[in-house]
Order: C-alpha cells, then sequence, then structure tokens
C-alpha cells in the first residue's frame, strides 16, 4: 500500500447497523406474562410461538424477569413445580441480558456469541420490553448489510457509481 491515495482511513467499511434495524422482528418474537402467571399458562404461551422464552414484567410493564422453555423443563423433570399454582415469579430468572434499539448489531451478537446466548431482551429506556433479538435475525441483518456494501463497491468499480 505505498500508493498514497489507497490510505487504510479512506477505505469505506461495511456500515454497522444498530439494534433497531430489527427491531420489528424483535418485536414479533416478544411473548409477556404477568408476574403472577401460573406456568401452565407460560407453557401454553411458548408452545404456541416461534421463540422459547417468555418475559415476565410488573403490573406497570417493567422486564422482572424471563422463562425459557429449558427452565420449564427442569422444574417439570425434577418435580419442583406444580404448572397449575407456581407462578411465573417462583421460577423465572432475574439475570437477564438485555440491549437498546442504539447498540450495534455486531456487539450484540458479539455478547451473545461470548455468553452462549440465544436470544437477548430489547428494553427501552424504562426497561420495558421492545422485543426479543434472536441470534439468526441479528446474523441474517448483517448479513444483507455486507450484501448491500458488496453491491455498492461492485457498482463503483463497474463504473455505475453508487446507487
Amino acid at each position: 500500500m505505498n500508493d498514497p491515495e489507497l490510505k487504510p482511513e479512506a477505505t469505506r467499511s461495511v456500515a454497522q447497523p444498530a439494534v433497531s434495524a430489527i427491531q420489528a422482528v424483535a418485536r414479533s418474537r416478544l411473548l409477556t406474562v404477568p408476574v403472577d402467571a401460573h406456568l401452565v399458562n407460560v407453557a401454553a404461551l411458548l408452545s404456541s410461538a416461534q421463540i422459547s422464552v417468555v418475559v415476565v414484567c410488573s403490573e406497570t410493564g417493567e422486564v422482572l424477569g424471563i422463562i425459557t422453555e429449558t427452565m420449564l423443563v427442569k422444574q417439570l423433570g425434577m418435580g419442583r413445580a406444580d404448572f397449575f399454582s407456581t407462578r411465573a415469579d417462583a421460577v423465572m430468572t432475574r439475570d437477564i441480558r438485555s440491549c437498546g434499539l442504539q447498540d450495534l448489531l455486531p456487539d450484540v451478537l458479539t455478547m451473545m456469541h461470548k455468553q452462549g446466548l440465544i436470544h437477548v431482551l430489547l428494553v427501552d429506556a424504562d426497561n420495558r420490553p421492545l422485543g426479543v433479538v434472536n441470534m439468526r435475525d441479528g446474523l441474517r441483518a448483517l448479513l444483507q448489510a455486507g450484501n448491500h456494501e458488496e453491491e455498492l463497491l461492485r457498482s463503483y468499480v463497474m463504473g455505475i457509481g453508487y446507487q
């Protein structure tokens, strides 16, 4: 790279989308229950959805915890909970990973990968759930952003210019 016109800082990098780029799909994956919901209701909700996590919310809508399918299976398998009388707050985990709309998607996906997570909760400034970020949805969005950048570069090189 001895050519002064090809300085590394002058090269274009792939745009890094924010989590807001997948807000619609994240919103479609959001399942919530009140803190006093019974596990049978949580299980019914999960069985009719294409996601494996339910968000437990307070009466005012703030996130209190989550319940995953795995947590329900453990409760059932170990005989720890009566699904018809045990409330969501008795088995939910309060150890929640979350992100905001402004967070960069690559950063969120990196955190998810490092911590072995499939889902991360998308919350607003008041800790109210906006959606659930799924690893697969995030990777798809990054791939689409990369493909768009590749098309722009190809058009530029072919003399068409940026479109």
